[in-house]
């Protein structure tokens, strides 16, 4: 398995075509999209290039590799521009004898659990910033942090996910920590 797990783009067509390069580039089978997708909400100052449009297009183009939940930021307005589902709140992964909970982050995260039996991954994205850690109950928290829109000390990235762990990686392909399940 060769997943690559992405969130919060936020309309940024410039980091978008990195995201996809680097999709590419991991020869990944599937693209696991933690919401947020075309738009930054009105709160937002955007940085960089945004063109939802481009975006769009962009996304569309992998349309039938692509697995997606919707953010706070994602309408049933993007889901018409959009050839893929965007508006499940959650979605339930079986991966290696282990259950992978991936949503947004906005409904639940660390604050506001889902009901897991233990042993499960909880997945989301939301707060920009990459996160791996133990939760109680033996529950794992594992966050890709933002492909446009970093936050904290962080940069712009994403995670792949193989049959041999979980790789938090820059835009360029560089790890820069490893998970093993």
């Amino acid at each position: 398995m060769n997943m690559m797990i992405a969130s919060d783009i936020h309309g940024s067509n410039s980091y978008c075509l990195e995201m996809m390069e680097a999709f590419e580039r991991e020869k990944a089978e599937t693209l696991l999209l933690l919401g947020d997708l075309l738009h930054h909400g009105p709160r937002i100052k955007h940085p960089g290039t945004y063109d939802h449009k481009d975006t769009a297009a962009l996304l569309n183009g992998i349309k039938e590799r692509i697995l997606c939940v919707r953010g706070n930021c994602d309408t049933e307005e993007d889901q018409k521009k959009l050839d893929f589902p965007i508006m499940d709140d959650y979605r339930l992964l079986y991966v290696n004898g282990r259950t992978i909970f991936a949503t947004h982050g906005h409904i639940f995260n660390t604050r506001n659990l889902p009901a897991l039996p233990s042993g499960y991954i909880l997945l989301h994205g939301h707060t920009h910033i990459p996160a791996w850690k133990t939760l109680r109950g033996g529950n794992i928290y594992v966050n890709p942090g933002s492909v446009s829109m970093p936050r904290g000390d962080s940069k712009n990235s994403y995670m792949m996910l193989t049959d041999e762990g979980m790789f938090w990686k820059y835009l360029d392909g560089s790890i820069y920590h490893t998970e093993r399940l």
